[in-house]
Parts: structure tokens; sequence; C-alpha cells
């Protein structure tokens, strides 16, 4: 149907139901004659007359009231279904899949998530871990968890996490047979392990210092695609790995890796909570967030 006839024939449902185009154009809020318009032309398009006028009356046509009778239960049910969307947003049941990385799960995401269900266990959660960039509109997600830089422009992003921070780091027995990298550059001198992203791509190792920016490209020694992996090839002394500092943490707390190049990976954002600029969130998405929120202040110490 063209939206435009759907919109006249609202407009000539409201106008029989006022008995009035006066009456009608104020609970529409648009003019007297703008009705009167929509009117005519839907009378016009039809081909018939929907209504009887005279300077004292205004009622239906036998045509108007046949076209009444299936307009009018319609429209009843539309602005139920409507009535019931409004307070489904107030409301935080029905379903909310969400989508993040691994470590954005680990970190946050999952506490959150098991937070938010156990006290609404109205909502039907679902929570997807995995690596590779999601399409959250085609794939019909509520939200997506990643980085700042790793999101499209036409998304709605809401900061959610701590400050993040990398480290490189080695294995003690690694760096005691050679001298530490004081600058990125150093890195050439060293067996290094890469890691290959979802999308296939080595990711390069970035540093900042002062406001100067180095980016270091390596042929790696070694390359591992999960963030296990990374930690466990640092470990076994294979070389120097450039990964989150939550990945390295329990390592470096064990002594079991040393950071290097300490002074050249200062923190940055952490992650952000994203979803369509299209799409209205749901009750339940904004609770989620909020979860978000308190763990992130739980992870911070506030």
């Amino acid at each position: 149907m063209d939206p435009r006839k759907l919109s006249d024939l609202v407009v000539f449902h409201r106008v029989a139901a006022e008995r009035s185009f006066t009456a009608a154009a104020r609970s529409l809020g648009v003019t007297q004659s703008a009705v009167s318009q929509t009117v005519k032309r839907l009378e016009g398009e039809m081909g018939i007359r929907l209504l009887s006028r005279s300077t004292r009356s205004l009622a239906p046509t036998a045509a108007g009231e046949r076209l009444l009778d299936t307009l009018v239960p319609l429209i009843a049910d539309m602005d139920a279904e409507i009535e019931d969307l409004a307070r489904l947003r107030e409301q935080p049941g029905g379903r909310l899949r969400v989508t993040c990385g691994k470590h954005a799960a680990d970190t946050l995401v999952w506490p959150a998530f098991a937070r938010l269900i156990a006290k609404h266990p109205e909502i039907e959660g679902e929570l997807s871990v995995e690596n590779r960039h999601v399409d959250i509109v085609a794939e019909r997600f509520d939200a997506g968890i990643r980085l700042r830089e790793d999101l499209q422009m036409d998304m709605v992003a809401v900061p959610v996490g701590p400050p993040l921070r990398i480290v490189v780091v080695g294995a003690p027995g690694y760096l005691a047979r050679r001298d530490p990298p004081r600058r990125p550059r150093d890195l050439s001198a060293h067996r290094c392990i890469g890691f290959r992203n979802a999308g296939g791509i080595l990711s390069p190792w970035s540093f900042e210092k002062d406001g100067h920016v180095e980016t270091v490209r390596l042929s790696p020694s070694l390359v591992v695609n999960d963030g296990d992996a990374l930690v466990g090839a640092a470990c076994a002394g294979i070389g120097l790995a450039y990964m989150l500092k939550d990945l390295a943490a329990p390592a470096l707390g064990a002594g079991h890796l040393v950071e290097v190049l300490g002074d050249w990976c200062p923190p940055f954002p952490g992650y952000h909570a994203f979803y369509s600029s299209r799409r209205q969130p749901t009750r339940a998405f904004t609770l989620f967030l909020d979860a978000l929120r308190q763990e992130a202040r739980a992870a911070t110490g506030e």
C-alpha cells in the first residue's frame, strides 16, 4: 500500500469518529483545511463518496461505513500494539542479544551479563563470544562490545569499560640472554611472537611516548591467533609478545613474564558498547549498560 494512502485512511477514520473536520484537525494537530483536502483526495482516488456533509452534520455514507468496518478494528489493534511496545520499552523483559570478543567477555561483559540475568530472570539473554567483526544489524544483535577504533561510523558508541593498556613481555630466561629493548626500533634485534586477528591480519605493534607515535611491523618467529596461546608462547621463552596487560597480568604477577618498553605503552580508552543509530534501545539494553558500568567501576575500585 502507498504510505500516503494509509495516512489518508487514518485521517478519514478520525473525521468519522469525531463527526467533525474541526475536531479531527484539532486531535491530529493539523489545520481543518488539510483534513478536508485529505478526505477529498481519498474520495477522488477511490472514486466514491465516503462522507455525507451538510451545514449542520457530517456522517459516513454507506461506502464510508463499509470502509470503517474494516478500519476500526485494524486501527484499534495498531493502537494496542503501540501501547504494548511502549510498555516493553519501560520493562526489562524480552530478548537481549550481545556480541563481543573473548577478552571483553572474560573481563567485562560476562560478569555484567550474569549480574543482569540474575536480577532480571525475565530477560532472555544471548551472549555470542567471537573475535570476528560482526554486523550487528544484519545478524540482529542488540549491541556489540568493541574498542572504539573497531567501530563503524553509523553506530552509536557508549564507553563502558575502564582504560586498557598494552604491554610487551618476555620470559626472564629469554631476556637474560639478550639486552632488553629500550626503544620500539630495538625490537628488530629480538625474536617476537605475532598475533593474527580475526580478519586474518597480523596485528602491528604500536607505541607512544611524549606525543610521538611509532608503529613497528615485524617478521615474527611465531604467529598465533589466540590470547592464551600468546601468553603461553611468551612464558615458554620463544620471544617477546605484545598484548593487553589483563592477559599478561597473572604471569607477570607470578614472575613468569617481565615487562619491557613500559614507558612506551600508555593507557588508552577501553571498551565501548555500540548499537545502530537507527534503533531505539530497549529497557533491557539500558539495564545492561548500567551493569557494564557497575562492573567497570568494580574493576577500578571506584
